[in-house]
C-alpha cells in the first residue's frame, strides 16, 4: 500500500522508499515538517530520543562535541538522504551522538522514533537507504579528507561556497573563521582568497556573509566539485 494523503507528496517524491509505508502507519507516525534557516539546529541529542528524520531539501552537517570541547564534522547530509548514525544509536540502545545542523535553509520530515526504528528493521527499501547513505557519507568524507591533502585553497574555498548556495538561494552565512574550518586552511589566507574571488566579480562579501555572483563562471573554473560531493537518494 502506498501513502495517500496529500500532505505526504513531497517526502514521497524525495524519498520514493516510504510508499513502502501503509497509511495507517504513516498516520500513526504523527508526521510533520519544519523549515530551518542556515546554520541552526535540526536535531541534537534529546530529540533523537523522539523522533526520526528526513532531510527533504537543503544540505545538513552532522557534528559530534570532543572532550576538550572541540567540534568535528562527520558527516554532510543532502536531500533524499537520512542521518545514519541516528539509525545505528538507536540500534545500539546508545544515545545520539551528535548534532545535526543546517548547513544551508532546509526543510525536515520528522516522525516518531518508534515507527522510524520499526519502518528501518521492517523495510529493505528504507533500510537500503538508511546504510547506502551511511556509505555514500563515509565514502564523501573520505573524498574530502583526500581534497584538504591534494586541491589548492581556491578549489576547496569555491567547492564549499557551492555546495553551501544555490541559485536561488546564492548568500550564505558564514565567517572567514568558519570558512577557513571547513576547507582546512587559516582565516588570513582564506581571506585573501575571498578578495581574489571578489575582484574577479565571482562574490561578494559582507560581514558575516558571501554571495554568489557569478554561480556558473565559478562552476566552470573549478569543475564538477559540487556535484561530485552530492548524495544519492532513496
Amino acid at each position: 500500500m502506498s501513502i495517500s494523503h496529500q500532505s505526504s507528496d513531497k517526502p514521497v517524491q524525495v524519498f520514493p522508499c516510504l510508499t513502502a509505508v501503509s497509511p495507517e502507519e504513516w498516520r500513526e507516525s504523527g508526521p510533520f515538517i519544519r523549515r530551518f534557516k542556515a546554520k541552526s539546529r535540526i536535531f541534537h541529542r534529546d530529540d533523537a530520543a523522539a523522533y526520526g528524520m528526513f532531510l527533504l531539501s537543503g544540505t545538513a552537517r552532522i557534528t559530534v562535541i570532543g572532550e576538550n570541547g572541540s567540534e568535528s564534522v562527520i558527516n554532510l547530509l543532502t536531500a533524499g538522504e537520512i542521518c545514519s548514525l541516528l539509525v545505528l544509536s538507536g540500534l545500539s540502545g546508545r544515545e545520539y551522538p551528535g548534532e545535526l545542523t543546517a548547513e544551508t535553509e532546509a526543510e525536515v520530515l520528522f516522525v516518531r522514533k518508534s515507527s522510524f526504528m520499526r519502518w528501518v528493521q521492517e523495510y529493505e527499501s528504507i533500510r537500503a537507504t538508511v546504510f547506502g547513505g551511511l556509505l555514500d557519507g563515509m565514502l564523501r568524507m573520505v573524498e574530502r579528507t583526500q581534497q584538504r591533502q591534494t586541491l589548492p585553497l581556491d578549489n576547496r574555498l569555491a567547492g564549499a561556497l557551492l555546495r553551501m548556495t544555490a541559485g536561488e538561494a546564492p548568500t550564505v552565512r558564514i565567517t572567514h573563521q568558519e570558512l577557513a574550518e571547513e576547507v582546512g586552511s587559516v582565516r588570513e589566507v582564506v581571506t585573501r582568497a575571498l578578495a581574489r574571488f571578489q575582484r574577479k566579480g565571482w562574490i561578494e562579501t559582507s560581514r558575516g556573509t558571501v554571495r554568489i555572483l557569478q554561480r556558473k563562471l565559478l562552476e566552470e573554473e573549478f569543475g564538477d566539485l559540487v556535484t561530485e560531493e552530492s548524495g544519492a537518494s532513496c
